[in-house]
């Protein structure tokens, strides 16, 4: 067990091995979760995104997008080794 000690502001350090055990980077978030027993749960935060967040993504400036007629047409060509 390590023990880690309380600073006189109430603060703690984590070592470098249990940020890296927790997958943990400078500047990301951990959460602490407060379990009966005087027991604590320190998990990293995982950044959890929206679908929304993907769109255009692909987008390409300057160009036009494609129309479903031309995506097919693109499609059956490259099913057809016309590519």
């Amino acid at each position: 067990m390590n023990a880690i000690t309380v600073s006189a502001k109430g603060q703690i350090t984590l070592r470098k091995e249990l940020l890296r055990h927790l997958g943990i980077h400078p500047g990301e978030k951990i959460t602490v979760d407060t379990l009966p027993g005087g027991e604590v749960r320190i998990r990293a935060v995982r950044p959890t995104g929206k679908i929304s967040d993907a769109f255009g993504m692909l987008k390409q400036d300057g160009r036009k997008p494609l129309s479903i007629e031309e995506i097919n047409e693109i499609a059956a060509k490259g099913w057809a080794g016309e590519l």
